[in-house]
């Protein structure tokens, strides 16, 4: 069907241990919290590492939420993370500007008559009332993976 599920927040509140055991999760996304200080605190580096090495240990893909700096940055990919997303890798935008961005340095096309497209191709509001706000989410090698924000 190509749903996957995420453990957000992952180290904090309700993202348990025994969540991992439970749910059919696909990935987890270790939280802000342990991201912004890896470059200054030791122990945001232990438990990051402790947490992609873990993940990675059940099979899953690691993403590091919050990344704004290039130290943090050397430091997830020293310890192997999949993917992170944050605002040193771009700023969340709505539809509109992140197609046009995708399009515009991509060598995507549009492709007409999309189910919410308006006559150019671009997805028009989201259905439902849903937010149709869209976060990037930049991997290793520079793929791009597109998040529902």
């Amino acid at each position: 069907m190509g749903v996957r599920l995420s453990l957000d927040d992952f180290g904090t509140g309700y993202s348990s241990l025994l969540y991992l055991m439970r749910l059919p999760v696909d990935e987890i996304k270790i939280d802000r919290s342990f991201v912004s200080g890896l470059a200054t605190d030791p122990d945001s580096g232990a438990i990051v590492r402790a947490a992609v090495g873990l993940g990675h240990n059940l099979g899953l893909r690691v993403v590091a939420e919050g990344l704004q700096d290039r130290a943090a940055e050397a430091i997830l990919v020293e310890a192997g993370c999949d993917a992170a997303q944050g605002f040193l890798v771009g700023r969340p935008m709505d539809e509109p500007e992140l197609t046009a961005l995708l399009l515009g340095h991509s060598g995507l096309t549009r492709v007409e008559g999309l189910p919410g497209a308006a006559a150019d191709g671009v997805p028009g509001p989201a259905p439902d009332g849903a937010s149709g706000q869209v976060a990037a989410t930049a991997e290793q090698g520079h793929s791009v993976d597109l998040e529902t924000a």
